[in-house]
Order: structure tokens, then C-alpha cells, then sequence
């Protein structure tokens, strides 16, 4: 389900506009990053998945930086057996799998290995909580 290079994983995702069916899906070697948010797509992809923008959004880049990029959606992601529905930043040369897709899929990513895997506690479906701790 990827690759795992130096410590840097690349879990194979597939990416659908739910709302264009009839569009073929992409399926694409993402680079899994548990300190970014968000799903993360370069331009061609949004293009051959006809995702609309909805807005702009400022982003801050690892240096610092800030930059505005389009938002898009809505996306379906897909590893393995599960599946969310999120929006994504137009931006980059690779697919960015942030930690809100994996929250939402309920991935986590092995630490000895660093691949990612259904998490092992709820291997059949995702799992989360819907409200606090107290």
C-alpha cells in the first residue's frame, strides 16, 4: 500500500469528484505528512478531476512563507477500505495527504515501519470521537 522511503511514506490514495461520476479516478502515490492538515493536490489534478474552487485560502509553507491557493471540492479520498469526503489546496508538484483526511479515514501511520494502515483497533470500520474528553 505505498511506498516508505528514508522515513517518508507514500501510501497509494485514490481521489474521485463525487459529483462527476462519470470522471475516471485518480489513483496516486501521496506523500503521508501528519504535521500538515489538509489534502494537498497539484493543478493537473484538480484539472483532470474537474474540481471547482470554491475560495482562496493562505496557507503557510514549512519556511514560513505564505501563499494563497485555490480551494477545491469536494474530493472523495479512498486507502484501502476507507473513505472521506474533504476539500484540498491547490499547490505542490506531488498529492499531500494532511491529518485531516487521515483523522477522518481513521489512519494512522506505524511508527518501526512508517507505512500507513487502517487503524489496527477498528480494522473494519473508521472510528472516532464526536465529542471531548471531560
Amino acid at each position: 500500500m505505498g511506498d516508505v522511503i528514508m522515513g517518508i511514506t507514500h501510501p497509494t490514495i485514490t481521489l474521485v469528484n463525487p459529483v462527476k461520476r462519470e470522471l475516471a479516478p485518480l489513483e496516486v502515490i501521496a506523500l503521508a505528512d501528519t504535521e500538515a492538515l489538509y489534502l494537498c493536490i497539484p493543478q493537473h489534478m484538480a484539472i483532470q478531476l474537474d474540481l471547482q474552487e470554491q475560495q482562496k485560502r493562505e496557507v503557510t509553507l514549512a519556511d514560513g512563507s505564505r501563499l494563497q491557493v485555490p480551494y477545491v471540492g469536494p474530493v472523495e479520498v479512498s486507502f484501502g477500505n476507507r473513505r472521506c469526503f474533504v476539500g484540498a489546496m491547490v499547490m505542490g508538484d506531488e498529492a499531500l495527504l494532511g491529518a485531516i483526511p487521515m483523522e477522518d479515514m481513521d489512519l494512522v501511520v506505524r511508527p518501526m515501519t512508517r507505512e500507513v494502515i487502517a487503524n489496527p483497533y477498528s480494522p473494519n470500520i473508521p472510528s472516532s470521537m464526536a465529542k471531548g474528553m471531560t
